[in-house]
This record gives C-alpha cells, structure tokens and sequence, in this order.
C-alpha cells in the first residue's frame, strides 16, 4: 500500500485552509482530507484540529484485531472526536463563531477500505475505465437534487453547491456517512477538497492520474486545479496498492 498527497493555497486566497494527513499503520492506511472554513483564521484552525484529534482518537483506539464494524465506528468516533473539539473551541472564542470544517477519511487494509466523510470533500474510487464517487456531497444543491428539484447538471453549477448543511465542529453532534468497499486483487482511491471536485471535471481528474507517474499524481492533480483557476485551496490524497 503507498500513498501520495499534497495541499496548495491556489491562485485567489489569502490562506490555505485545507489540512490533509496520511500514516500507516502497519500495512494498511489512513488518510484524512479537511477543508476548513469560518472567518479570520477560524478555518484554518478548525482544519488542523480536526486532523489532529482525528488521528489522535484513531490511534489511541486501534488494534490490528477489531473487526470491520468495529472500525466503521472507529472512524465516527474519530470524526465526533473532532467534533467535540472543534465546537468546544468555537464556544469559548467569539473569533471562531462559525468555524467547522468537512472532513473525508480513508482506512484501507488489504483487503478492504473504509471511508467516511462529512462535508462536500470528497472520496473517489479509481477503476481502470475512470472514477467512482463514493461520498454524498452534504450541500444545498445536493440535497436539492435529492428532493428531484433539480437536475444533476444543475446540481454541478447552482450557486449554492458550495453551501454545506453538514460539517465537523458547526453542531454539537455530527452526522457521518460511512461506505465499506470490499476488493479482492487491488484498489486505488482519490480524496479530495472541492478546490479539486468543484473546479475540474471527473474526465480530466482521470486524465491527470492516468497519466501521471504515482510519485508525482499528487502535485500534477494540483496543477490541474491552478491551470482551471486556482479559485479556492486544493487537496488531495492518493492511496493505491
């Protein structure tokens, strides 16, 4: 199992709050993708706390024999972790009022992956004839599409597909979906934050990893999102065997 990722403040803002963070544990991986947001420095914070506790609960709870539900609920409560944190933080600094941030997870083992994810960071899985999103994306627009008010191309350019109704530290509990994801001989996933998904097209998010020698996946996903604008902080995560 290998990985590879990067983070990029792009070409229109002032700061990058996006965090993004990757280990092993023995042969399998963990790899965590934020996009923070709230005003000041309160998005940036919100990010790296979340990465930080996430970590930390996963860590302090692990062991090579829990079960696969035990690590589905792992991940939630490593995400509630982090929510507990990051709302604590909120409500003790008038700064921060309104800080949260999405948060993506991936836990892969040999012979299975687990993701879960809050927010409208997102988790792909790379197939050999292009990508599958896994994640549902928690915004207004997706939840509009969802009730049949709008079409899914006019999911992807309404303007309030960028307004979350789910993110970490915002409530004093958190929703998390979770998607458990069996393979037999290899898988390859993508995560990302919108400043990937949002800006370039699924094709050419392919195009670039098909196309791209591992080592440097990472940083060539990053220059596709320069090269579309650079309109917000980009993150990615590649993990594949």
């Amino acid at each position: 199992m290998r990985f590879r990722y990067g983070t990029d403040i792009g070409l229109k803002r002032e700061e990058n709050q996006d965090a993004v963070r990757c280990e092993y544990f023995g042969h399998n991986v963990l790899a965590v993708v934020c996009d923070g947001m709230g005003g000041e420095r309160a998005g940036k914070e919100a990010s790296a706390l979340a990465i930080e506790e996430f970590f930390q609960r996963f860590s302090a709870d692990y062991k090579e024999s829990l079960s696969d539900e035990d690590i589905r609920k792992l991940l939630i409560s490593s995400i509630s972790a982090a929510n507990s944190v990051i709302y604590t933080r909120a409500r003790f600094d008038f700064k921060n009022f309104g800080m949260g941030t999405t948060c993506v997870a991936a836990f892969v083992t040999k012979k299975t992956a687990f993701i879960a994810n809050v927010g409208d960071s997102r988790a792909y899985l790379i197939t050999d004839t292009g990508l599958v999103k896994i994640t549902t994306d928690h915004n207004v627009a997706s939840v509009l599409f969802e009730q049949g008010k709008i079409t899914e191309e006019e999911m992807e350019v309404h303007p309030q597909k960028h307004m979350l109704v789910r993110a970490v530290g915002v409530e004093k509990t958190v929703l998390t979906d979770t998607f458990m994801l069996d393979y037999e001989d290899k898988i390859s996933l993508l995560l990302c934050s919108d400043g990937l998904s949002g800006y370039c097209g699924d094709d050419e998010i392919y195009s670039v990893i098909l196309n791209s020698d591992f080592d440097d996946v990472a940083d060539e996903l990053i220059k596709l999102a320069l090269r579309k604008g650079g309109r917000d902080n980009v993150t990615v995560a590649v993990i594949s065997d």
